[in-house]
């Protein structure tokens, strides 16, 4: 005879009492009142679907039906490769953005101060023994301190924007991430603006451009806590440096698009260098409002970490029972029983998703072991990187005998390194599972590079060219590092796994500090200037050896990880 069907149904851990007590056999009526209710469910959750759906933006919305056919025919896996592209191409374009408008002030400053020696003259301007050497520049940058000017726009456009990123990520995680990115990308457009306006309006007041540039990094603070988050709430753990390491290039590619647009204007209206870019950041933002989903449940999709977890709770609940009467009595029994634990299931779900959307406090994220290591590793290698970014048009001109509009393209080098080493780094960290001795490899490799480049980047263009893309590579590697696969690790950590709105407050508070540091580098190298290039680039050197000396406890850790890892995997062999 057929041996009976065994019954298989799940129970939830913390419902134990559902499994030790006996299985009541309902009823005819029960059955019955059981299985209207089960309908009710079913019913239930397509209306939760279909509002999930009308949740998600207008833009998107609208093309959803309009090719409602074409997403139809979609599977669920198909469904979400394609919303995870999605969400990475947008933020990639949205934090492009943000990079491409901080880019033009040190593409300008060559030209605002310049030795009129080698300018172009003009014709409309007469030229005096008392302005025979500062005729060509723009006030209140014409005198012997500008460059302690341009370190004071610098200094306060980065201050403002290290303390506005703590406040950014708490606010963050309380708003709607799709209208706080979309409102700051349209505020920083209008910053950017503002500043270029100072051109055609004539204004040479040093108050305006430091107000502009305090509201400026104000704005900008409010890039990346939303997009890191946004990323991290579409993508699980697996292969995040890599994934995090190809996007982080949006860095080097705005500093790469601002230098190339802000050069096409510098020689002959700079204050188009600061409008163009502006208007290319404020269509971005509009399209952020109409488009970007950063929350799966949006779109009828469910969140990797939500995934994973209903995976291992119901693979590790699921029973076996033996003992059945007949298949169709026990078929009916556990309907009924699996309704009865559907309730619990779908009650405990509940509950963990109202958890998941709690906040956590800043203390909570600063216990997180490693947060602070890696914050002040970041707060030294920003201070190099950031250096270099506002820096490095200035220094090749005034090296070379390249004008300004060449030296911002040749400035671009750096991020071509730049966004090769942080999908290198991304890499390395995947493969090792040791993110603070890839970045530790950099570092150490970065303090000699920087000095042969000092010596040596001027003899030619090819040498400078090398020499700059490799100092690139090994500068910008474990900064991109840092701040993308090590935050949304952190953010994920175990002890605050019961809140998955974690990511941005640990983004910010790591991002943060270290743009303290990237005020910190601008600023001290235009103060240090005065004293000669090499004491800028000994700076430099000096900050990238104290980044290894913060993460050497955190290295330590690894480094036993990796050997207790090997041990056990000889032993085993």
């Amino acid at each position: 005879s057929a041996e009976p069907p065994r019954s298989i149904y799940r129970a939830q851990s913390n419902a134990s009492s559902l499994r030790d007590r006996a299985v009541v056999r309902p009823g005819k009526a029960t059955r019955n009142s059981t299985r209207s209710q089960s309908r009710e469910r079913s019913k239930s959750k397509m209306t939760t679907s279909s509002k999930t759906v009308a949740s998600a933006p207008l833009g998107l919305w609208l093309l959803q039906l309009a090719f409602r056919k074409c997403c139809a025919s979609l599977t669920a896996e198909r469904r979400l490769s394609c919303y995870r592209g999605f969400i990475l191409l947008s933020t990639f374009l949205a934090y492009t953005c943000y990079h491409m408008t901080r880019r033009p002030l040190s593409i300008v400053k060559s030209v605002l101060n310049q030795d009129c020696q080698y300018a172009p003259p003009d014709a409309s301007v007469v030229v005096t023994v008392n302005n025979s050497h500062t005729w060509c520049n723009w006030a209140p940058f014409d005198g012997d301190d500008a460059p302690q000017l341009f370190s004071y726009l610098d200094c306060i456009y980065l201050f403002t924007y290290a303390a506005c990123m703590f406040v950014s990520g708490f606010v963050a995680e309380r708003m709607h991430l799709r209208y706080f990115l979309g409102l700051g990308m349209l505020l920083t457009a209008l910053s950017t603006h503002i500043f270029g306006m100072g051109y055609s309006l004539g204004i040479h007041s040093f108050p305006f451009y430091f107000i502009v540039q305090l509201f400026g990094g104000a704005f900008q603070s409010t890039g990346w806590p939303s997009v890191v988050t946004c990323v991290g709430n579409w993508f699980g753990k697996k292969k995040r440096g890599l994934i995090f390491g190809v996007w982080n290039a949006h860095t080097s590619v705005g500093n790469i698009l601002g230098a190339y647009i802000s050069g096409k204007f510098v020689t002959y209206n700079w204050g188009l260098s600061f409008i163009v870019p502006a208007a290319l950041c404020g269509l971005v933002g509009l399209l952020v409002v109409l488009f970007v989903t950063p929350y799966p449940d949006e779109v009828g999709c469910e969140s990797p970490r939500r995934s994973s977890a209903s995976l291992q709770t119901s693979m590790s609940s699921t029973v076996v029972r033996p003992d059945a009467a007949s298949p169709s009595e026990e078929a009916e029994e556990c309907d009924a029983t699996f309704d009865e634990e559907e309730e619990l299931c779908l009650l405990e779900n509940r509950l963990k998703t109202e958890s998941e959307k709690k906040a956590v406090t800043f203390c909570q994220a600063l216990c997180i072991p490693g947060v602070l290591d890696f914050s002040w590793a970041l707060f030294f290698a920003k201070l190099v990187s950031y250096t270099f970014l506002f820096w490095l048009p200035f220094y090749i001109h005034a090296s070379t005998t390249f004008d300004s509009a060449h030296a911002a393209y040749i400035s671009t080098v750096f991020d071509f390194g730049g966004i090769v080493g942080g999908i290198l780094a991304g890499y390395l960290s995947d493969r090792t599972g040791a993110s603070a001795i890839t970045c530790i490899f950099f570092l150490v490799a970065a303090v000699p590079m920087m000095f042969v480049y000092e010596h040596f980047g001027s003899a030619s263009l090819a040498m400078n060219l090398v020499l700059q893309s490799i100092a690139g590579l090994l500068i910008n590697g474990p900064y991109a590092l840092i701040t993308t696969a090590v935050s949304a690790e952190l953010g994920t950590h175990p002890t605050v796994s019961g809140s998955s709105k974690a990511l941005a407050t640990v983004t910010a508070i790591i991002d943060g500090t270290g743009s303290i540091g990237a005020a910190m580098g601008p600023l001290l190298a235009g103060q240090i200037l005065q004293f000669g290039w090499n004491s800028v680039f000994y700076m430099v050197m000096a900050s990238d050896v104290l980044a290894v000396l913060c993460l050497l406890r955190v290295a330590k850790h690894e480094w036993q990880r990796l050997r207790s890892r090997q041990t056990s995997h000889v032993t085993v062999n």
